[in-house]
């Protein structure tokens, strides 16, 4: 609709519409592997470290290409890098399925990391950009609802797909889905609202202002940035909820069925339960986030009540998991610990959103690189922990347990929503 209509058109929710896609396909790239390890590792000759490297290096090479995939959002618009790191990473999942040993294993890890590192920062240029400020932490939580139920599903349809076919195959199909979102995306998506020609003037007046997400917008207040107590505390929040939550992404499957002696069809089913809970955190953080802060008439509260609530939430249940002997119950007490996880995540977002503004792109993105060293650091330390224990999980559960325990310390002080430009 075009005009000057006095209802606002809903065009901006599309976006949620590509985010929300977007975010299914990235888990499924990246939790097929962890499903998929055991048959590779047997098939290739692999070992417990080995996989951990494995596991590990996308970690690294995803967080070292944040800050420049989030920085090019700023400088160049979400829709070219979306369109362009999509098709890389889609490219390098039907890779993985090449592998024929060890370094090529990691060097395609590494290739599928670098490439996702556009995502979620880019994903996050697009909401600040499209959407009031009233919205934007609900979006997050729905896209995290829909990567991690991505995630929680992909366990059992990865299982489904191997009887069928090889783990080579598989890897294969997975890559046609991010190249078939590009083409679409590409052809839709508007860095300027204002470009779309189905978008009203009514819709266009709730929209953040040109002036507030203008592209190529000036030097990066690294400074500032580098200056504030908040972005430190809130890099390393991140990095200890990664470091916890990455257990859920990677060595879960082995765990199921080492650990629990479950075989690969009810180890897929129980697989999935952290991250089917993960997502309804989200989904619960995005819709009681803005009433929360309107009840105790602080959004900074309601945020580090959010977030502190979660982490400690994320590590008493992942210990308790441990002393269940049931396979089904401890699940179901991590599917609890991943919940309180995603109470974080879509805080964590919106806070970027927020402090960031017009260099939300580039915040994100150093955020989600902080986190994803920690993702990395989890992955090969659990490798190593298992080697060093005689493969007691027990103790690498701890160990995750304690991490997310720190993490409950930061939102004490993490300021999250005085944007940067406004810090003295």
């Amino acid at each position: 609709m075009n005009g000057s209509g006095t209802r606002p058109t809903r065009v901006r929710y599309w976006v949620i519409v590509f985010a929300v896609t977007l975010s299914v396909i990235t888990y499924i790239d990246r939790v097929c592997i962890s499903q998929a390890a055991p048959i590779m590792s047997k098939d290739l000759g692999f070992s417990t470290k080995q996989m951990g490297w494995a596991f590990s290096v996308f970690f690294w090479a995803y967080a070292l290409f944040e800050i420049p995939s989030g920085w090019l959002g700023d400088r160049i618009g979400a829709r070219r890098v979306l369109m362009r790191v999509v098709v890389w990473w889609s490219f390098f999942t039907a890779a993985t399925g090449w592998v024929f040993n060890f370094i090529s294993l990691v060097i395609t890890r590494a290739m599928f990391g670098a490439g996702e590192a556009g995502c979620f920062p880019n994903l996050t240029k697009a909401f600040t950009t499209w959407l009031p400020q009233s919205e934007r932490v609900r979006a997050q939580g729905i896209m995290w609802l829909s990567a991690r139920w991505g995630g929680a599903f992909t366990p059992l349809l990865v299982a489904l797909i191997l009887q069928h076919i090889s783990w080579r195959h598989t890897f294969g199909l997975f890559g046609l889905l991010g190249v078939v979102w590009a083409i679409f995306f590409y052809i839709w998506y508007r860095d300027n609202p204002r470009d779309n020609k189905s978008i009203n003037k009514a819709e266009l007046a709730i929209l953040p202002r040109q002036q507030d997400v203008v592209l190529g917008h000036g030097k990066i207040p690294w400074g500032k940035l580098l200056a504030s107590k908040t972005v430190w505390l809130l890099w390393f929040q991140f990095a200890c909820l990664n470091f916890g939550a990455v257990f859920y992404i990677t060595w879960l499957p082995t765990y199921l069925r080492e650990g629990r002696g479950m075989d690969i069809t009810y180890g897929a089913l129980l697989a999935g339960l952290p991250l089917f809970f993960g997502g309804l955190g989200s989904l619960f953080c995005g819709y009681i986030s803005a009433p929360l802060a309107k009840l105790l008439g602080s959004t900074l509260f309601a945020r580090r009540l959010l977030a502190g609530i979660g982490f400690f939430g994320a590590a008493s249940c992942l210990a308790i998991s441990t002393l269940i002997p049931n396979p089904w119950l401890a699940m179901l007490i991590m599917g609890f610990a991943s919940f309180c996880n995603d109470l974080v995540m879509p805080t964590s977002w919106g806070a970027c959103m927020d402090i960031g503004g017009k260099f939300a792109g580039t915040l994100s993105g150093s955020m989600n690189m902080m986190g994803n060293f920690g993702g990395g650091l989890a992955a090969i330390a659990i490798g190593y922990i298992l080697a060093w224990s005689g493969h007691n999980w027990n103790v690498a559960l701890y160990v995750a347990a304690g991490v997310y325990f720190l993490g409950t310390f930061c939102w004490l002080v993490i300021d999250p929503v005085t944007p940067i430009d406004d810090r003295t």
